[in-house]
């Protein structure tokens, strides 16, 4: 439950109160009337106790004089310099470090930022509540998190546009849960019916139409090279296409395809241990898109989208597709197996060529598609790449509106030389060098004329270790992007 509050920050009420702070000469001076009720708490905090900087946090339990006995501090840094990731990371570390009992009731004080502030401020604490609350405790017996009882936000004075951005910050926290529970799942659980299965309780709950290909439909669309990575698996594959048609009839849909390889064992290329040990994050992309088409039907958003996930289980087996194998991709592409432990692309190669052939507008494709994009970028930026540079400069913007990190790869036509076939059109690996970037090159023969950008996401969507904003395992990145991206196109249109 939550509840938007006027009134006086002394007059709050609740187990915990967050204070976000702003860095100023006197960053105390809005919570003058705090102050006063606390017998001068806030002004007795000494510099070694707290300072506002961005991510800074002081909790202070036993506080008298306040309706509220504890509260959290949280520092914003320079409140024109405040970004929506900034706010988003303060807050969740703030609501992690005081989620470890169940049924709490936290306000949050809004009114220590500037009035044209608060809607920013009020939307990334209902998404840092949300999922800062929501732990890797899906089969401990002993919960280490636990979800609040009750989320109050409060200020002197709460406007419309406010309460509309708690709504919508409250709606991208789930959907990113929804996102991160899905990775977070065993393998045994989440296969490619697995999957499927969530998909359709999801459009069942929010009217979307889906479509399940099994393996007759998947074959009847000459969908030959995501079958041949399916075949060492006795998990049998599918492709969902779900879609929310919130614009006009005669708008051609955006397009989000996800890789949703279950579990990768790399096939016959196969990974050592270590390398195999965080697989089962290899459909990160799939439940990315499902996670985004749950907040746009949500939010109502008035545009079309429709999502495409291709899902499979890459295994050794007698039936596993083999090193040296030619296989002929649905839009007639043949592709000559170098590595089976590529297969990402070649679930890829047919999804995106069905999504063009569907008649869509643009197209975003999410993959944990190259641990060389990690090297490149590291674990917390994902790559882009495009073959139409608006349509890219459109995501980056939404991107960081949506306080996610993007950065742009170059896709120069030299780097098509490297995945150049021998025997085929094209090669399933370019070696060593630019490797995220030959992937992508991969992936651009599947496309055609369509605007395209991939996003790989191989660093950021599974976390090898927590941070005081974070736990380790599923992040759900890039999720509030696909959501200002349709935001955006609905706007646009």
């Amino acid at each position: 439950m939550s509840l938007c509050l006027n009134g006086q920050i002394d007059q709050i009420a609740g187990d915990w109160l967050i204070v976000p702070v702003c860095e100023q000469d006197d960053w105390r001076k809005p919570l003058v009337t705090l102050d006063q009720a606390t017998g001068g708490l806030i002004g007795r905090l000494t510099n070694d106790d707290f300072t506002p900087k961005l991510g800074m946090a002081l909790a202070l339990r036993g506080v008298s004089g306040a309706a509220v006995r504890r509260l959290v501090l949280v520092g914003l840094g320079q409140e024109e310099s405040l970004t929506p990731g900034g706010a988003d990371r303060a807050l969740r570390s703030a609501f992690r470090g005081i989620t470890d009992r169940p049924d709490q009731h936290v306000a949050v004080w809004l009114g220590a930022v500037s009035p044209d502030r608060q809607a920013l401020l009020a939307e990334a604490a209902a998404t840092a509540a949300v999922v800062g609350s929501m732990g890797q405790d899906l089969y401990r017996t002993e919960r280490v998190r636990y979800p609040l009882g009750r989320l109050d936000f409060a200020a002197t004075d709460l406007g419309e546009s406010t309460t509309k951005a708690i709504e919508q910050g409250t709606i991208l926290g789930e959907s990113i849960n929804l996102t991160r529970e899905l990775v977070n799942r065993s393998p045994q659980e989440v296969t490619p019916v697995g999957f499927t299965r969530r998909a359709e309780q999801v459009a069942a709950e929010l009217g979307l139409t889906i479509q399940v290909f099994d393996q007759p439909r998947l074959e009847a669309e000459r969908m030959r090279s995501l079958l041949a990575v399916a075949r060492g698996s006795v998990e049998p594959p599918r492709m969902v296409v779900l879609e929310y048609r919130g614009g006009a009839a005669d708008q051609a849909p955006l397009a989000l395809v996800g890789k949703g390889v279950t579990f990768d064992s790399g096939g016959l290329s196969l990974k050592p241990t270590d390398g195999m040990l965080t697989m089962k994050c290899d459909m990160a992309g799939a439940a990315t898109v499902l996670g985004a088409m749950s907040a746009i039907a949500r939010l109502r958003l008035p545009v079309n989208v429709v999502a495409l996930m291709g899902l499979v289980e890459n295994m050794p087996s007698g039936s596993a597709f083999k090193l040296g194998e030619i296989l002929t991709a649905r839009n007639g592409v043949t592709i000559e197996v170098l590595n089976t432990d590529a297969e990402g692309r070649l679930v890829l190669a047919d999804v995106l060529s069905y999504a063009v052939d569907s008649g869509v507008s643009r197209i975003i494709d999410l993959a944990t598609l190259t641990g060389a994009c990690v090297v490149a970028l590291g674990e917390d930026v994902t790559g882009a790449f495009t073959n139409d540079q608006d349509w890219c400069n459109e995501l980056v913007a939404a991107a960081k509106s949506a306080g996610e990190d993007l950065w742009q790869l170059p896709m120069f036509d030299l780097y098509d030389d490297l995945i150049k076939g021998e025997v085929g059109d094209i090669k399933n690996t370019g070696g060593r060098w630019g490797g995220a970037i030959t992937a992508a090159k991969f992936l651009e023969r599947f496309v055609g004329e369509t605007p395209w950008v991939h996003l790989d996401i191989a660093g950021p969507s599974f976390a090898s270790s927590a941070r005081a904003y974070r736990d380790a395992g599923a992040t759900g990145c890039m999720v509030k992007t696909l959501v200002e991206v349709a935001r955006r196109s609905a706007h646009a249109g």
